[in-house]
């Protein structure tokens, strides 16, 4: 059984609930927004549902309230940035338009951040790279209960170590990479769950390394571990974001079993280029227009209607629950409602904003 929420007023109960956490009023709006934004655009696993995990790390003092990115090293072209646990559609943004700033000065920037709380989807500051121009690259290391088995291997070793790729594209929308190193995105195996739905072969094994199709293992007691994607492909990627993402920045990396914290830290290696400052943009325009009309021109494959790129799934997404609304399962739901108690902000005030 899902609910079905208009944008506003579901932004206006997660709102609430960050509030009533002691957020300021600005960071519990880019919150609310961002978690959101990313249920629009089809990413459930990224959106709402993760504010039962921000209350408890909250609360058990993984999460802080109203931090800004602490600058360590500013070599102009190069920062590095210290999120000192904040909340991270607050950091993410801060450090994104540092990032920003300098690459329009300097033609690139390179922004190591690390020691962010939940960084949250990460095509969201691709999006913020892309609406100023810029191409960006995103390596992020996830730090909480390890989630990943290596290749080879059948105990849970790394978390989902996102990787995002965006680049505008002259007279049409963006190109919009942005995915999980894991077969799949463990909020999407949470997802699963709470609708008792069964996943497919190749996203998860069991304890004992056994391949399952019940997404329980990824979710309750005794875990099993999830897989990369591609096999050894998927698995050197990952171990990339570790490396990049979480040593090279400061903000550390996987190395041990973390069977309690509910805290999800982040780091993230951004790469921002102005692609305006490299001469190209004449053959660019010409050859981007060029392969991807070749690509489109293929014909569909059986139970496909057409050829997409990266990023198109998402604004269709998006366009749809815009108008249609945002369903949210019931146990999703419940759980926001008893996030909210123990803020104590009554359950009967974020149905009354849902609804609003």
């Amino acid at each position: 059984m899902e609910r079905v929420f208009k944008q506003q007023p579901l932004e206006r109960a997660i709102e609430a609930i960050v509030l009533a956490g002691g957020s300021e009023p600005r960071e519990a709006r880019r919150v609310a927004e961002n978690l959101v934004m990313a249920n629009l655009s089809g990413h459930d696993s990224h959106g709402i549902g993760m504010m039962p995990r921000y209350v408890e790390a909250l609360l058990e003092g993984g999460l802080a309230v109203n931090r800004e990115p602490k600058v360590t090293l500013d070599a102009g072209a190069l920062l590095v940035l210290d999120g000192l646990k904040g909340y991270g559609q607050s950091i993410g943004h801060d450090a994104t338009r540092m990032a920003i700033e300098r690459a329009k000065q300097h033609g690139s920037a390179i922004v190591a951040l690390g020691n962010s709380h939940h960084l949250g989807r990460i095509g969201h500051w691709a999006e913020m790279a892309i609406a100023e121009g810029l191409i960006s690259m995103h390596f992020v290391n996830v730090q909480s209960f390890a989630r990943v088995a290596p290749f080879g291997g059948a105990d849970r070793r790394f978390g989902t170590n996102p990787v995002c790729i965006g680049i505008p594209l002259p007279g049409e929308p963006p190109f919009l990479l942005d995915m999980a190193t894991s077969a799949v995105a463990q909020g999407k195996l949470r997802v699963a769950h709470n609708k008792g739905a069964k996943i497919p072969q190749g996203w998860l094994i069991d304890d004992q390394g056994r391949p399952s199709d019940d997404p329980r293992w990824g979710v309750m007691p005794p875990l099993g571990a999830m897989l990369t994607f591609g096999e050894h492909k998927g698995y050197g990627l990952a171990v990339a974001c570790e490396l990049l993402g979480g040593a090279l920045t400061g903000g550390g990396v996987t190395d041990y079993d973390n069977k309690t914290q509910r805290r999800v830290l982040n780091g993230m290696l951004s790469i921002l280029i102005d692609p305006a400052r490299l001469g190209t943009q004449e053959a660019f325009g010409k050859d981007a227009k060029s392969f991807l009309a070749w690509l489109r021109a293929s014909r569909p494959a059986p139970g496909a209607d057409r050829v997409r790129i990266a990023g198109e799934p998402e604004r269709e997404t998006r366009a749809r629950r815009m108008k249609e609304g945002i369903p949210v399962d019931e146990e999703t739901w419940k759980e926001i409602l008893a996030a909210g108690a123990k803020l104590k902000l009554a359950p009967e005030r974020i149905e009354a904003l849902a609804r609003a």
